[in-house]
């Protein structure tokens, strides 16, 4: 159901409150790092809502500076108000102050973006980022959201995942697999093995044909995944021998971060029948 479709009012009125929430918070995912000035009209026809109704949603933004107004265009951006909601998260979050030095060193090793991925239960989102020195690059801006399924990072989470949990995802369509069939299920239920079984997720091309991604698990103590590193680049730069390369350059940056939370990977069954 589109913003626009919420019912408006109840016998308590509860649900009306409940769709100007949802509302609001339609207007403010519109914004995205390649579209981060839109206009009314934008908004309103990307969000499903009259013009009227987004205006006044936009002018409580601003007055409580969640949004401003470009000067020369009048179309608006995210304002500095977000930083202030979103500080003590950010703050809070243990994986994304111990990750920071260790992402710095991975970029200035590699030439690469990387960044620091945590996972909401349906996508795969940035919490850091150090972006590469090169002038071609990937960037993988903060709060930046991926839900493809062939996503380096999204694999990394879903291979964390029970497998009925992975079908459901990827049956309603919360994570995106076109053309998606029994047959094609149960290979990326083989892909997400390997990538458990390897320690690092491979995307060569195959969300955005001009990228490749690669990312690692981070731990906590009770051996569950609770963030990734990711390493974007482009295509052209990441031969198939370099990729090998930045994976292992990914895995052990995941396992720095996961003993510096006190954390452990898993034992998987090969090193348990090795024992």
């Amino acid at each position: 159901m589109t913003p626009a479709e919420s019912p408006e009012t109840t016998g308590n009125g509860d649900t009306k409150g409940t769709s100007v929430i949802v509302n609001a918070i339609a207007v403010l995912r519109t914004f995205t790092p390649d579209e981060p000035l839109l206009g009314v009209t934008e908004i309103a026809n990307r969000v499903g809502l009259h013009k009227s109704t987004v205006s006044r949603i936009l002018a409580t933004f601003e007055q409580e500076h969640l949004v401003e107004r470009d000067p020369e265009t009048r179309r608006f951006r995210l304002g500095l108000g977000l930083i202030a909601v979103a500080g003590p998260l950010l703050a809070e979050l243990e994986e994304r102050r111990v990750a920071y030095p260790v992402l710095r060193e991975l970029t200035e090793q590699t030439g690469e973006t990387s960044a620091l991925m945590v996972w909401n239960g349906a996508e795969s989102m940035c919490v850091e980022q150090i972006a590469s020195h090169h002038q071609i690059k990937h960037a993988t801006p903060l709060g930046a959201r991926y839900t493809d399924a062939m996503s380096a990072s999204v694999q990394v989470f879903l291979s964390a995942e029970p497998a009925e949990r992975v079908r459901t995802l990827l049956r309603s369509g919360a994570i995106s697999y076109p053309g998606l069939d029994d047959a094609g299920l149960d290979g990326y239920q083989i892909k997400l093995k390997d990538v458990a079984a390897r320690g690092w997720a491979i995307n060569y091309g195959e969300s955005s044909i001009d990228e490749v991604g690669v990312a690692a698990p981070v731990y906590d103590h009770r051996g569950d995944v609770v963030a990734a590193v990711l390493i974007s680049a482009p295509r052209f730069r990441v031969s198939r021998e370099r990729l090998q390369g930045l994976g292992e350059a990914c895995a052990a940056a995941a396992g720095k971060i996961t003993t510096r939370l006190g954390g452990r990977a898993p034992r998987s069954a090969d090193q348990h029948s090795a024992d």
